[in-house]
């Protein structure tokens, strides 16, 4: 119900969008995390609960300038109860009894009437939580919601982006997809990171590498010493698992026996250096019926400075042989590749990853496709996109 209420009322919507911590409950907007200060201005946490009135059966109004509140009084900074709130003691029903409303408040802004529950909200944590955010730097907007708001999402956490920006209906054009992410280095990370908000109903990821200090200078997210010489799966898995379910990285190698892996997957990303591995997996994907981009990069010093192209090719179930056949991507291992240098810049496999995921969500229908380009390649050197 919070989530049908924030996309047919603004105010609603506005305090979502902030992070505030908000529930619908028997009629009534409850907003936890409030922090508040006691009588020895020690942190106590509360929860501001206010009275929806119903216009029809998704629009509300305010029914006056009061709250009710889960908690003891507030005090000041002074040590002093906080003055001007008014009300007093109080009870209310509520189904969740993890809130349990003690006291009411009146406060009435100079007009004599808040504008919406936006203005009311802020108003109030302003008085009760203003001293305890002083003196504790407790941050009240922790964007924390219930399960059964979040509801069938795949995020952990509300998804007030796609809500703010009114794509509801082209992120759902994902939303039966089961993705895999084939090599999880320079590439490949980013590509996940991208893919991890993106609601995709499921997604795998594999590599059999270990996470080295070379790979924190080319990946996404913070550097945590006790990462370094685990699997990148597991390192990944952990730095990502709290964002959303269904989310399943492996340390292995994807070859010709890996069908069962694959099994119910409906579009993969083969981001892998090796010719030989490409081959074994490019294989498997069309033996599988399976659609996939490869991404791949040639960077050089060849002028001095650092310059390349970036590639990313699109292999459709019903011209993946063909597109094969035109040698887009290294199948084979080089005899000199034990001696050859790989560049790799973190920028340049994050623009690697964004051209990737791009064009996936081309082919999904979120954005625009014009060209329909199956082949596509980046120069550093002249910043252009050939296709």
């Amino acid at each position: 119900m919070l989530i049908e209420l924030a996309s047919h009322n603004d105010d609603i919507r506005r305090l979502l969008n902030k992070g505030f911590a908000l529930r619908y409950d028997s009629e009534y907007l409850v907003v936890r995390d409030i922090p508040y200060l006691d009588a020895n201005k020690a942190l106590q946490i509360g929860a501001i609960v206010t009275k929806l009135v119903f216009v029809d059966k998704l629009h509300v109004e305010q029914q006056d300038h009061q709250i009710f509140f889960a908690g003891s009084v507030p005090h000041g900074l002074d040590g002093n109860p906080v003055p001007n709130l008014g009300g007093g003691g109080a009870s209310l029903p509520l189904q969740k009894t993890d809130v349990v409303v003690e006291r009411s408040f009146s406060n009435k802004p100079d007009s004599g009437r808040f504008t919406d529950f936006f203005a009311k909200i802020e108003h109030y944590l302003n008085l009760v939580g203003g001293p305890a955010m002083s003196l504790h730097g407790f941050n009240p907007y922790t964007f924390r919601v219930d399960h059964d708001v979040v509801g069938d999402s795949v995020f952990k956490f509300q998804d007030t982006l796609t809500s703010r920006a009114e794509i509801g209906d082209l992120a759902a054009v994902f939303k039966t997809d089961v993705v895999a992410i084939i090599g999880l280095g320079g590439t490949g990370c980013y590509l996940l990171d991208f893919m991890v908000k993106t609601p995709v109903r499921e997604i795998r990821g594999f590599d059999g590498d270990r996470y080295l200090i070379h790979n924190a200078y080319r990946s996404p997210g913070q550097l945590d010493e006790q990462d370094l010489g685990k699997p990148k799966a597991e390192v990944y898995q952990r730095r990502y698992e709290n964002f959303r379910k269904n989310l399943k990285l492996e340390q292995k190698y994807i070859d010709r026996s890996s069908a069962a892996d694959l099994e119910g997957v409906t579009f993969a990303f083969v981001c892998v250096d090796k010719g030989s591995a490409r081959a074994a997996i490019f294989d498997l994907l069309i033996a599988m019926g399976i659609p996939f981009i490869d991404v791949g990069m040639g960077l050089n010093r060849k002028e001095g400075p650092i310059a390349g192209t970036l590639r990313v090719t699109y292999y459709p179930p019903d011209k993946a042989s063909e597109i094969r056949a035109m040698g887009h991507a290294e199948l084979a291992d080089h005899p000199d590749d034990v001696y050859r240098a790989q560049v790799q810049i973190s920028e340049l496999n994050a623009m690697n990853a964004c051209l990737a995921v791009e064009r996936y969500k081309q082919l999904r229908g979120f954005y625009l496709d014009k060209q329909a380009p199956s082949h596509m390649l980046f120069d550093t050197a002249e910043l252009k996109l050939f296709r």
